[in-house]
């Protein structure tokens, strides 16, 4: 059981604007070195220092030595979708607060809100609209905190190629004890789009296919033209595509 003092101290953490700003640059998956962390928190490379041993010694980061490199990613899923949940409630309020802003929620970058990464899921209002669609079909089942794929569902993605073959460790989870399939917030649409295992699985095809490419220096992605045609005729996305 988490006690009063763990989940103080990591609230304290994310807290600093230095290690939320590196945290937020790590949102797109991808690891990254302790100068390019640097550079996004605006702090000196030795500041950077103290904060990342900071960061990993509470869980929150993970770093892998390639050569003469240190290389710095989020933990794990969690972590992201804790920060993911957080950006959504700083925004505006989460569901049920009470809390209203005349102002934007989410990102005010037009290409963020249309497609974006969340750690390693896509997100935004392209993929808002794909959970929607399937849900309405069927193929996916989704609760608050949980959901589950359909036969029909299963043999809808893997006609797109959708790598669904991982094994599970007991209902709903992967081996690698994953959720495979669960709803996550999202930032900008307030509504949910797909993570876990699922959500990686969907988002890995939409970039190795090229349907989506990601944007230099951002989280957003682009459809590609072949990506709009597939996806359209998929999940019926004209709308969120334009």
């Amino acid at each position: 059981m988490v006690t009063t003092s763990a989940f103080a101290e990591t609230a304290a953490l994310i807290g600093d604007p230095a290690r939320a700003n590196m945290l937020a640059a790590l949102m797109n998956g991808r690891a990254l070195t302790a100068k390019e962390l640097a550079e996004a928190a605006g702090v000196t490379p030795q500041t950077a220092s103290g904060h990342l041993a900071q960061l990993t010694g509470a869980g929150l980061l993970a770093m892998a030595r390639q050569g003469r490199h240190r290389y710095h990613r989020l933990a794990s899923p969690a972590v992201a979708h804790m920060l993911e949940t957080i950006m959504s409630v700083a925004a505006g309020g989460a569901p049920g607060s009470g809390r209203t802003k005349s102002l934007r929620v989410g990102p005010r970058d037009a290409a963020l809100r249309r497609a974006r990464t969340c750690y390693n899921h896509l997100a935004g209002r392209l993929a808002v609209a794909m959970a929607d669609r399937m849900t309405e079909r069927g193929h996916i089942e989704l609760s608050l905190d949980g959901g589950v794929i359909t036969e029909h569902g299963t043999n809808f993605l893997q006609g797109l190629g959708v790598n669904l073959k991982a094994d599970t460790a007991g209902p709903g989870r992967s081996a690698g004890g994953r959720v495979f399939c669960r709803p996550c917030l999202d930032w900008s649409e307030r509504r949910p789009h797909i993570a876990g295992v699922l959500g990686t699985a969907l988002c890995t095809v939409c970039l190795t296919q090229g349907w989506i490419r990601r944007i230099e220096g951002t989280r957003a992605v682009t459809v590609t033209p072949m990506g709009r045609t597939v996806l359209d005729k998929a999940f019926d996305l004209r709308d969120a595509l334009d």
